[in-house]
This record gives structure tokens, C-alpha cells and sequence, in this order.
């Protein structure tokens, strides 16, 4: 499948006002997400493999952004969940300057190397711009978010 055939992220996928005491557990509900909507087979076994990436390397993005992320068997089609930290709370990615509000799971097949690569840079050209945070941010709404992540990826029709 082209990947601008695929819709990387939908409402279902979002997150708002999430509270959760680790990245871990932040990684878990956003995972939860994926499972529930059929975009990964196996919860545990993918959620194995998400922590013990971040193990090796923070995943943590100035900005308070966290782009936790594994390329795994378990996944059936490129998805983003998206999770905004409720106001007040904060979860710690590893970033030198502090800690994220935004959190975003990526999950790839595990044949797709070069889309993993595309999306998450991508993805992390675009968080790397204030304003892109702060629309995700202050959206409060899942349809909106969304439609801000998939647009940053129209770019693979090509």
C-alpha cells in the first residue's frame, strides 16, 4: 500500500487530557489506541518492543514532545497515536530541556524501514516548529489533531 493511501492517524488515535505517571504508561494507553482500532496485533509483545527502544536511545524532542516509536511485526499499517498530557502534567522523555506535554507513538511495520525513517523525520521536522506544537496543543479536539498530523505527511505522494 502507498503510504498516501493510508490515513496514519484518525480521531480514535487521539489522546486529550492523558494522565499517566511514566512514559511507559504513556506509551501503554497510546499503544491501547493502536490495538482497539486494529492498527497493531499484539499489545504486549509491541509495547516490549516500544520500551526497550526507548531504552536504548531518549526519544525525547525539544519542544516538551516525546516520539516514542518501534518498527515491530506486530504492526498492520503505518499509524501515529497522539496523546497531549492533561494541564499540569508533564512526562519525561529524555529531553535536556524538560520534560513532554506532547506524545506521539509511532509504529511501523517491520519490513518498512525507509517509511519508518521517512515518517519519524518528518514528523520530527515538523514538532521541531513552535507553532506546529502549540496547534496540537491548543486543538482540544481529536478530529483537528488528526487532520495536523496527516497533513504533515502529504509529502510521501510523490
Amino acid at each position: 500500500m502507498e503510504l498516501h493511501d493510508a490515513i496514519l492517524t484518525t480521531p480514535e488515535l487521539v489522546i486529550l487530557e492523558m494522565v499517566a505517571d511514566s512514559k511507559e504508561e504513556a506509551a501503554a494507553q497510546l499503544a491501547g489506541k493502536l490495538f482497539e482500532n486494529g492498527r497493531i496485533s499484539q499489545l504486549d509483545g509491541f509495547l516490549a518492543q516500544v520500551n526497550s527502544r526507548e531504552h536504548q536511545m531518549a526519544t525525547g524532542l525539544p519542544g516538551g514532545v516525546g516520539l516514542p516509536h518501534a518498527r515491530s511485526e506486530y504492526v498492520t499499517q503505518t499509524s501515529i497515536a497522539v496523546g497531549v498530557t492533561k494541564y499540569g502534567h508533564s512526562l519525561d522523555f529524555g529531553a535536556v530541556d524538560g520534560p513532554a506535554t506532547l506524545v506521539l507513538l509511532i509504529a511501523t511495520p517491520s519490513q518498512s524501514f525507509s517509511e519508518h525513517l521517512e515518517v519519524l523525520a518528518t514528523l520530527a521536522r515538523s514538532l521541531f516548529k513552535e507553532n506546529f506544537r502549540e496547534s496540537l496543543r491548543r486543538a482540544h479536539d481529536t478530529e483537528v489533531i488528526a487532520e495536523l498530523i496527516n497533513s504533515t505527511l502529504v509529502f510521501f505522494d510523490h
